[in-house]
């Protein structure tokens, strides 16, 4: 029974906290109605405005295109085709990097002013070099994404890398596992949640390096309407852009939690066995 009643309570707050998150978005949404419509402020929409210049421009579309109008496909998919690249890019190049790092103390050693280095120069500063070297165009922007995510998704790396339980490295060497057998079944599983917590940063880092480097030098996509849109003033717009990138960040964080829920259900059992 005590065990039952210990139960209770957190059992209790979670549940407290689920319709805590269903309530607060229709709430927020309410007010935000509520309080423009009071101001009559030009640079601040109600929602409703904004909602309805959002399917206008992008989700009036015909079944066939998934609703989606022909303004949508043509900056979509320059934006997220930009994003995937970018960041697929930088994972391969962060744990990469990270993981050999991490596991040679003596390169670590050399190479660590360097990281600390790249890491601190802010990534949209370099915009104009990689202008300089790639013109405009989507190796530009892909190029910018990658140097931003790198970093969090590399430092993540080398410190799980790093600090890897040496029982699990004894093990491996009892057993004569090969070095790339102990890369894949020791040193990568070990070093997976630290690796995954940078990552996590870099999605919604990549989101905000896309928008930047749209807005200097590109052609199409979500940062070049919403630039178009500020030049003719049309605010509801503008606004209607924001809230489609608020909505991809969302979804875009939501399904990487969920894949990382999956993969790394072994480390979430296994701390719940401690």
């Amino acid at each position: 029974m005590t065990a039952v009643s210990a139960q209770r309570p957190g059992v209790a707050r979670r549940v407290a906290g689920r319709i805590l998150s269903l309530w607060i978005m229709p709430v927020a949404l309410v007010l935000w109605e509520v309080v423009t419509r009071w101001i009559q402020a030009v640079y601040f929409p109600p929602p409703s405005t904004v909602l309805v210049r959002l399917h206008e421009l992008w989700f009036s579309g015909s079944w066939r295109t998934f609703f989606l109008t022909d303004d949508a496909i043509g900056n979509f998919l320059p934006s997220f085709t930009r994003l995937a690249i970018g960041w697929v890019l930088g994972c391969a190049v962060g744990v990469g990097v990270g993981v050999a790092l991490g596991r040679s103390t003596r390169l670590s050693a050399y190479v660590d002013p360097l990281v600390h280095f790249g890491r601190s120069i802010p990534p949209p500063t370099l915009v104009p070099v990689f202008l300089v070297l790639f013109q405009f165009g989507g190796s530009m922007q892909v190029a910018t994404i990658v140097f931003g995510v790198v970093w969090p998704i590399m430092i993540n790396a080398i410190e799980g890398a790093r600090y890897v339980d040496r029982q699990y490295l004894d093990t491996a060497q009892v057993f004569s596992l090969s070095r790339l057998d102990r890369l894949r079944r020791v040193i990568l599983p070990a070093a997976a949640p630290k690796i995954f917590a940078g990552l996590r940063i870099s999605v919604s880092l990549s989101l905000i390096l896309m928008i930047i480097s749209e807005l200097v030098g590109s052609t199409d996509g979500i940062g070049h309407r919403m630039l178009q849109a500020q030049g003719l003033f049309d605010i509801p717009t503008t606004w209607a852009a924001i809230v489609l990138l608020g909505l991809m960040g969302f979804l875009l964080n939501t399904t990487f939690l969920l894949v990382e829920r999956r993969i790394l259900a072994w480390h979430r059992g296994a701390r719940r066995t401690d």
